[in-house]
């Protein structure tokens, strides 16, 4: 078994895209899942998605919630009027440090969705079952 360690994900894309007629397509039965390149319904089924998409991997805790600070740092000027998530690093080690995923979804500027997600892999909690992608 692999060590444990967390794939980045990200995605920036239109909303209308997210539920286009429905949300089928986000959903590993869904013969475009793979190919599709808006976020995944549940989370672990970024795993699932082609290597390709992994935009970093980590495995020390503090690795990770420094990309995704840095992330949301960088997407900073789409959040709508004076709204702006905290990115929490401290929150961010805990949970990566106790295997468990972090996801931030937001409503941005133009209609469109962020998506920044750390996802746990070798295992996953929920989906211990799903392979790592870099396999």
């Amino acid at each position: 078994m692999a060590r444990p360690h967390h794939h980045a994900y990200l995605w920036l894309g239109h909303g209308d895209i997210l539920v286009r007629p429905g949300d089928a397509h986000r959903r590993p039965a869904h013969p475009e899942f793979r190919s599709a390149q808006v976020m995944p319904l549940e989370c672990a089924d970024w795993l699932l998605k082609p290597a390709s998409r992994i935009e970093a991997t980590f495995h020390e805790p503090e690795e990770g919630a420094d990309w995704y600070a840095e992330q949301i740092a960088l997407h900073a000027g789409l959040f709508a009027g004076s709204y702006a998530p905290d990115p929490a690093p401290e929150e961010t080690v805990r949970a990566l440090s106790a295997g468990a995923d972090r996801v931030g979804g937001w409503w941005v500027t133009g209609g469109r969705f962020l998506s920044v997600s750390l996802i746990a892999c070798s295992p996953h909690r929920a989906r211990p079952d799903y392979a790592c992608p870099l396999r």
